[in-house]
Parts: C-alpha cells; sequence; structure tokens
C-alpha cells in the first residue's frame, strides 16, 4: 500500500498539484496480514490550491481486505466513496476482525456510496497470459487499484509504467506482469458503468520555479547534503538505525560523490561518539536518530558541549516512552532535548513545519553549530520525515554562506589559547588536530578558561558554565524575529505552535477566519533560544493556545520564562491534530474570551 501511495503522490506531484500525505504502517516488519495490527494505510489529499494538511476525512477510501475497513471506516464522512475489494470478505477474513457478517451486506454502510470491486480475481483474469502462479498475480493486485483510481481522478499514467520497467528490470515477467495489472484497473475504470464521473483536479498555482515531491526524511538528507557543500567541509554521519529516522542513513550513503561518508555504527553510543570525532576532525559532524537513542546519545553530547564543537543531532521523534510506537508520530523530545544531560549543558533547538522545511532546518542547524561551535538538535517527527509535498527546488546560490574559518597558529609565536572566545558569538576556535602550534588538550573535564588546562576551580567552573550558556543565548541575536499572522490586527486570541502542529494549526486559523473569526498565528522555530520578540508578541494578546502533540512541553517552558497563563491543547495519539478539531478549540476559546471582556466592559 506504501508503493501505491507513492506512486499516486508521484504522479499527482508531476502533474502540478498541490499535495500532502500521511503514510500509516505497522511498527512489525512482517505485521499479522487481514488483522487491525497489521493494515497499512496512505493518505493523500491533493488540490489546485494551496493546501496544508493531509487531510482530515478522505473522500475515497480503497479497503483491500476487511481489516483495512474497519480499521479507517471511522475516519471517513458520510457521503463518501468507499471501493472494497469484494474477494477478501471471506468468513474467515470477517471473523479476524470481529465482524459478525459482512457489512456489505449488513447495511452498515448505507450511507457510503459504495463500490464492491473484485480486485483480486480481475487481476488474476487480466494475468491469465502471464507465466504466473496464482499467488504471484494475486500480489499485483495493488497496481489493478492504482490504474483504477489514476482513471477515476485522471492521474498521468507514462511515469508510473517508467517506474514499473524500472524497479522490476531485473525480473521481466515481474514487471510486465504489473504493468498488465495497471492498465487493467486503468480499463476498467473506463469501461465500466459502476463509477457514473470521474474527477479532475487542475494543477495549483504554485509560485515559478522547479518543483519536486520530497518527504521530511530526504529534505533533511539533502539540507545536510547542502550544509556540507556551503560550508566546504565533509559531512560525516554516525547513527544507528531506527525508526524513523533510518531514511536518512540510506539517502545519505548514496552520495559519496558529495564528500559524504556514513558509518552505520554498532550502537547509539558509537554513532554519536564517531561524529563528535569527525566533528573534532574538522568535518561537519552529524548523528542521527529517535527518542530512545537521544537518551543513549546523552552523555556524549554533553561531551560537545563541554569541547564546544559542532555537531547536529537529528531526532525524528515518535511515539514513546521506551519503544512506544515506532512508526506513530509524537513531538514529545522537547524537554528531553532541552534538559536530557548531566549539570547545566544547554543546547540550541531547531524544528521544522513541514516535510520541505525540514530543508532549511538542516542548513539553519548547521548555521548554528558551525558559527557558535555547539552541539544543535534538529527536531523532526515521524509525521514530518514519512509526509511528502511539493518543494522548490533553491538555486544554490541562494543558500547561506556556511564557511569557517580554522584556528591558525599565531605568526608571532604566541601560545595557542583554544578557550579564547569571539567576542561575538562567544566561540572558541576550532583547531584541527594534528595542526604545529595548535596543541590543546580535549576530554570532558573542565577547562580552564582561555588556556584549555585542566581545572577545578570553582569560580573557573562557573565562568565557563555562564560562557557556555550565554554563548546559546547569542545565537538569539541572528535569529529572525518571530512573525505573527493577524491579517484584521485585532485578534484577542494567538495560537502558537512548532513542529509539525504548523499544517493543521494554520488549516484551522483559515476556517476560524472564513466563520468571521479574529485569531492569531505564530509558529516557532527556534526553541532554544526563543526569538528575542517572543515575550512582546505573547503579551500582546489576551490569550494564547499551544496545541502540542504532548502534555505540555513548550506550554510549561512559556510559563515558566515568561509568566503567560498559556493554555494548551495536547494529545498522544500517534497521529497529527485535524484542522477541524483544532477550529472548534480555537472558536471556544474566542468565545470564552469575547464573554470575559463583556463581563469586563460591563
Amino acid at each position: 500500500m506504501q508503493l501505491t501511495g507513492d506512486r499516486f503522490t508521484a504522479e499527482t506531484a508531476a502533474y502540478g498539484n498541490d499535495l500532502s500525505t500521511l503514510p500509516n504502517f505497522p511498527a512489525e516488519i512482517r505485521a499479522p496480514a487481514g488483522t487491525l495490527p497489521g493494515v497499512s494505510a496512505f493518505q493523500l489529499h491533493f488540490a489546485d490550491h494551496d493546501i496544508l494538511t493531509p487531510g482530515d476525512a478522505p473522500d475515497v477510501l480503497v479497503a483491500m481486505n476487511p481489516a483495512a475497513l474497519k480499521a479507517n471506516l471511522k475516519d471517513v464522512p458520510r457521503g463518501a466513496t468507499i471501493i472494497v475489494n469484494t474477494d477478501e470478505f471471506t468468513p474467515r477474513a470477517l471473523t479476524k476482525v470481529g465482524y459478525a457478517a459482512s457489512p456489505l451486506e449488513t447495511g452498515e454502510l448505507d450511507a457510503y456510496r459504495v463500490h464492491a470491486v473484485a480486485l483480486t480475481s480481475s487481476t488474476v483474469k487480466a494475468l491469465e497470459g502471464h507465466a504466473l502462479t496464482r499467488k504471484e498475480a494475486e500480489r499485483a493486485k495493488n497496481m489493478y487499484a492504482l490504474g483504477l483510481l489514476s482513471w477515476l481522478y485522471n492521474r498521468p499514467t507514462e511515469r508510473t509504467l517508467q517506474f514499473l520497467e524500472r524497479k522490476f528490470a531485473g525480473r521481466p515477467q515481474i514487471a510486465a506482469a504489473n504493468r498488465t495489472a495497471f492498465l487493467a484497473g486503468w480499463s476498467f475504470g473506463e469501461t465500466t458503468e459502476e463509477f457514473a464521473v470521474s474527477y479532475e483536479v487542475a494543477p495549483a498555482a504554485l509560485p515559478g520555479g522547479r518543483y519536486r515531491n520530497i518527504s521530511g526524511n530526504l529534505a533533511l538528507a539533502y539540507g545536510l547534503i547542502a550544509a556540507s557543500q556551503r560550508s566546504g567541509l565533509p559531512l560525516f554521519l554516525g547513527s544507528y538505525p531506527i525508526t524513523p529516522a533510518s531514511d536518512i542513513l540510506h539517502e545519505l550513503s548514496k552520495h559519496k560523490n558529495f564528500g559524504v561518508r556514513t558509518f552505520q555504527a554498532e550502537d547509539e553510543i558509537a554513532g554519536i561518539g564517531a561524529a563528535l570525532g569527525a566533528a573534532f576532525g574538522g568535518a561537519l559532524g552529524v548523528t542521527t536518530t529517535s527518542g530512545p537513542g537521544v537518551a543513549l546519545k546523552s552523555e556524549t553530547v554533553g561531551l560537545a558541549v563541554s569541547l564546544e564543537l559542532p555537531l547536529i543531532i537529528c531526532d525524528i521523534q515518535r511515539g514513546g516512552p521506551s519503544t512506544g510506537l515506532p512508526t506513530k508520530t509524537e513531538q514529545a523530545d522537547l524537554l528531553q532535548a532541552m534538559f536530557g544531560r548531566n549539570g547545566e549543558a544547554p543546547v540550541p533547538i531547531v524544528a521544522p513545519r513541514s516535510p520541505a522545511d525540514c530543508f532549511d532546518a538542516a542548513l539553519e542547524a548547521a548555521r548554528i553549530a558551525l558559527t557558535y561551535r555547539t552541539p544543535v538538535f534538529l527536531l523532526s517527527d515521524g509525521y514530518l520525515a514519512n509526509g511528502s509535498e511539493p518543494w522548490r527546488i533553491p538555486d544554490v546560490e541562494s543558500l547561506p554562506d556556511l564557511r569557517v574559518q580554522f584556528a591558525v597558529p599565531s605568526e608571532d609565536g604566541e601560545p595557542f589559547l583554544p578557550y579564547q572566545r569571539d567576542p561575538e558569538t562567544l566561540a572558541r576556535p576550532w583547531a584541527v588536530p594534528g595542526t604545529a602550534g595548535l596543541e590543546h588538550r580535549i576530554g570532558g573535564i573542565e577547562k580552564a578558561d582561555g588556556t584549555g588546562e585542566i581545572s577545578y576551580d570553582p569560580a573557573n567552573h562557573d565562568l565557563m558554565v555562564r560562557a557556555r550558556a550565554a554563548k546559546v543565548e547569542r545565537v538569539a541575536d541572528t535569529v529572525a524575529p518571530l512573525d505573527v499572522d493577524d491579517p484584521g490586527g485585532d485578534a484577542r486570541v494567538l495560537v502558537l505552535g512548532w513542529g509539525s502542529t504548523f499544517g493543521p494549526v494554520a488549516a484551522a486559523c483559515r476556517k476560524v477566519r472564513a466563520r468571521g473569526g479574529a485569531v492569531a498565528h505564530a509558529h516557532l522555530r527556534h526553541l532554544n533560544p526563543f526569538p528575542r520578540n517572543l515575550g512582546e508578541v505573547l503579551r500582546g494578546y489576551e490569550k494564547v493556545l499551544i496545541p502540542e502533540m504532548n502534555l505540555g512541553q513548550l506550554a510549561l517552558l512559556i510559563r515558566a520564562k515568561y509568566l503567560v497563563d498559556a493554555v494548551g491543547y495536547n494529545k498522544v495519539r500517534g497521529l497529527p491534530f485535524t484542522s477541524a478539531e483544532l477550529t472548534e478549540v480555537i472558536q471556544g476559546l474566542i468565545g470564552d474570551t469575547a464573554a470575559v471582556k463583556g463581563l469586563g466592559d460591563a
């Protein structure tokens, strides 16, 4: 189903629609087929205008078996279209998911437009001329379904046919079978009287440029490569495979031609240790992981703070705690990234807001790490990592110049001071090991200010702790002021978000305004330090709503720092918010604020 969704998405992107996707798949490598936990789904929202989310409720559900129908029916609105693979609605398959009788016969689906299509047997019949076993022929039913949907929505077909030839180039029989099944599905739609209409969604009016469809993990990998090229530093990734971050390792391993080196370590600790070692050696050091891996990496992150070396830690958040929900999304690692180390060890934190924005967030994380000589957390999540959207490919020359100056020996023979700080950034010199005249101590024990000698002096430790904290605070000097979307300038309620909540929040604010309500929206990319004007922005509104896929982590930080009585809206379902639920929450808060204002006036 993921392959099917990917292909429909690729054709939709090539056609020029704006789109957003939500893949949803089991955590198990071989999930039990035909069971509710084994359902793999792919949701796609596409339009002829700008869209922000994968949609709250699908207009069409293709249910390949009873499990798929039962798992997804609750999200389908009354009157929507359901295409059902009738061949799979056998007594055994129905019993497996708790159906006493077929919902196709009980009236349970009377509120929907149901199209009962024998997808499996139709695929097998279409492939009768191919030298395949029945089981092999049945496996092509997803391509039959894709062909039918491609006809229903007038999607292009050429690239999918070319894709099948490439994918199965070593198995021409399988390639031919999938091609035949795809075309048979398309022809079924064209010739059957089952479907009274087909639909055509015109291309979206997007800003001029060259576009491609991109997922968050792919965009992040490209952003890291771009940062390497713009800094002139070789990129080194030390990583241990973990869902949903592994795709970044897979992608970067393909780009040795850009000087990228990838190391699949034996564990999380070795991965970040190698990345920090590469940073010590003058490379752009990166490690990728998810929440459980961050817990294991925390000691080395603290070492990077102490050594004051650039390092990028990409945390692709997932449901927790422990193993939790490995393939579901969550944004509950903010406090872990903020405080999850021993001692006073502050680090900058940035968070992308959409799949395409992962590219820019990677560049920003690299800029901060290289400029301020500090480890930086990049907090993405499973929703962004696996979701996709159109991305306008940038002009390389428009990307930030990230070149750095390594330390060089003094011409007049003065001793090298490895902890002598830049007066503006407070960054210490980056000395490549092996450079004559730049010998200095390295390690996790506290260093003396300036000289870098080991020091147990209480006053020096206090000085160094405060200097490292001040350095992180100075990142805010080069961060743009927080932008507020408040069209009328008269809103009393501000919705403050971070990370992947951007799409649902922005869509909800659109709906509230369309109803005549006034609401402001601001979205944080920099979570540590906050933008300089955040306090001023917060004080400009009577109520601040913070939706988060956690139990209120950003709200906790905002309340503590700015003494603002922020209202949290929190869910940890492993799924992104819907714009509909946020619309009602915002509308309710606007109503409460207006009522309080009215009492005050009275």
